[in-house]
């Protein structure tokens, strides 16, 4: 079960994701769902999960993008994998700490994918921060916005099938 979830969370989020990659700010894409998708997976299931989620996302993402691929994969997986030990040593439960998790690790993937393609592509390493931040605020909204219907998604819906059940059996 787990891994149908898993392998439809990341076909979600690159699907998403290429039909998204018109917004552009600046020469970024403002959000990064495949990086949410992998956070979500590392806190959620685990540090394998996670690295797992990062592997296939991550290679996937950069066969789509074209570049060289396995540098998307490389610092996706270590992001998956470093969320899922993080959240298996703290507890994350709490809106404020899946936001700084999830803010964090884009941060740091944004930091090791361009350290790597400075290497790759042998020039210097430029990060625009600027850039790097609004997807981290992005990418924290957008998780902990999952996370929320994940949690509370059954909830709502049961309380609101309950509530027409109610309704339709007043006879007025």
């Amino acid at each position: 079960m787990r891994t149908a979830v898993l392998a439809v969370g990341v076909a979600a989020a690159l699907a998403l994701q290429a039909t998204l990659s018109g917004m552009m700010i600046g020469h970024t894409l403002a959000v990064n769902l495949v990086v949410v998708a992998v956070v979500y997976a590392g806190l959620a299931f685990g540090a394998v999960t996670g690295a797992l989620a990062g592997t296939v996302g991550g290679l996937a993402q950069d066969a789509l993008a074209g570049g060289i691929v396995g540098i998307g994969g490389l610092s996706k997986t270590l992001i998956g994998f470093v969320v899922g030990v993080l959240g298996a040593q703290f507890i994350m439960s709490g809106v404020v700490a899946r936001f700084l998790m999830f803010a964090a690790a884009t941060v740091v993937h944004a930091v090791v994918f361009e350290a790597l393609s400075a290497v790759a592509d042998g020039r210097m390493f430029a990060l625009r921060w600027s850039s790097v931040g609004l997807q981290a605020a992005v990418n924290a909204t957008i998780g902990v916005m999952v996370f929320w219907i994940v949690e509370q998604g059954p909830e709502v819906l049961a309380r609101r099938r309950a509530r027409r059940a109610a309704f339709s059996k007043r006879r007025f």
